[in-house]
């Protein structure tokens, strides 16, 4: 049953910060299941944060159910460089986030459900929350064939993954989220996840890549609403609650006091792309120059989403050496970024008016290096 979250609720809620109140007690008995009303991935992620920091876990644990619209959600210490198509994702307009937690990238649309299961740090048990989403399933589709793998992962006939995990465990609180595939874009999903650039070294964790599948695919009416019920159904029975889904607005702060900065944050650039490990790109492209083509060698070093090192090389006779070097020395400082390049263009420009041919050889380098930002 889905209910919103009164005021009643509200208050209850904030009662419950660190202290637990007799009459929240009371209302949650032994646990809470909630569900946001946003498909915005930064306000959804804040209220994983805030939960986790906030809310008083012991002995009532949280079962969090969430949608996105299109986003790539790469993990704590992932490089986006290196793990999906920024390119591609600017000219669709699909968001992308880095969460809190570790693990490997992920695709979230409106064909996906994520849950985050919310406890104490001694109560963390990912097996346990993963078993009861097998359990949800096959109360809705006895003969799927659905089985929980060491990794945490979630498949489908013994070769499909139709979720992936990962957690944040704190001094006292921890969670455990995992997304669902019902409905999803597969095509886009593959596409979006197929990074494009070349020449990265990086420490950064990587993602496995995995053959992946829809459960709609397997049976159509295993839509996401028919999911999360079941999910809902299958948490309030093991956790003896009643089965009722609080819609919850992740953007009200008289619910959540603070939490539209946390979502601030999770939009930020230094955030999103200066919180990537140090990582280099070694690579080398080509021009067309009087009917053949120049190589161009590109090696830079990026720290905390900045250039640290450049060094663009290409022959003098194309680019004079020292406008190579006005260009490297021009880039260190500045953004690892498309937009950071093109305003930087502009600049230079102005350092030599009136020079067509050299202003063409600029905007033409520009655009490569843009390519592999």
């Amino acid at each position: 049953m889905l209910i919103p979250f009164s005021m009643k609720n509200c208050f209850q809620l904030l009662c419950n910060l660190k202290v637990p109140a007799a009459g929240f007690k009371n209302t949650v008995k032994s646990g809470l299941i909630l569900q946001s009303i946003s498909n915005n991935v930064y306000h959804n992620l804040a209220v994983e944060d805030w939960i986790h920091d906030h809310m008083n876990l012991e002995g009532k644990p949280v079962l969090f159910l969430w949608r996105n619209s299109p986003t790539v959600v790469i993990g704590r210490h992932q490089n986006p460089w290196q793990e999906c198509n920024l390119n591609l994702m600017r000219e669709e307009g699909v968001k992308l986030a880095r969460r809190r937690s570790g693990g490997g990238t992920v695709y979230h649309d409106m064909g996906n459900i994520n849950l985050t299961f919310f406890t104490t740090k001694k109560k963390y048990d990912r097996m346990e929350n993963l078993k009861l989403v097998v359990r949800a399933l096959k109360a809705v589709h006895p003969h799927l064939d659905v089985q929980a793998t060491e990794r945490f992962d979630l498949l489908v006939d013994g070769q499909f993954k139709i979720s992936g995990t990962a957690s944040k465990i704190g001094r006292n609180a921890a969670y455990h989220h995992c997304t669902l595939l019902c409905g999803t874009d597969r095509t886009f999903l593959s596409s979006l996840l197929k990074s494009p650039y070349q020449g990265i070294r990086s420490n950064a964790t990587a993602s496995t890549p995995a053959l992946v599948k829809n459960l709609m695919e397997k049976d159509p009416t295993l839509t996401c609403e028919v999911v999360i019920n079941a999910v809902a159904t299958e948490y309030a029975t093991s956790h003896q609650i009643d089965n009722h889904i609080h819609l919850i607005n992740p953007t009200d702060e008289t619910v959540f006091p603070g939490i539209n900065s946390k979502a601030i944050e999770l939009q930020t650039w230094e955030w999103i792309y200066g919180k990537t490990p140090k990582f280099s790109v070694d690579t080398s492209f080509t021009v067309l120059h009087e009917q053949s083509h120049v190589e161009i060698k590109v090696f830079i070093d990026v720290k905390n989403g900045r250039i640290e090192v450049c060094n663009i090389e290409a022959p003098d006779h194309w680019l004079p050496l020292e406008i190579c070097d006005q260009l490297n020395s021009s880039l260190i400082g500045s953004k690892f970024s498309p937009i950071e390049m093109t305003v930087l263009t502009s600049i230079l420009h102005r350092t030599h008016p009136g020079d067509d041919e050299l202003h063409s050889k600029w905007n033409i380098l520009c655009e490569k290096i843009k390519g592999i930002m």
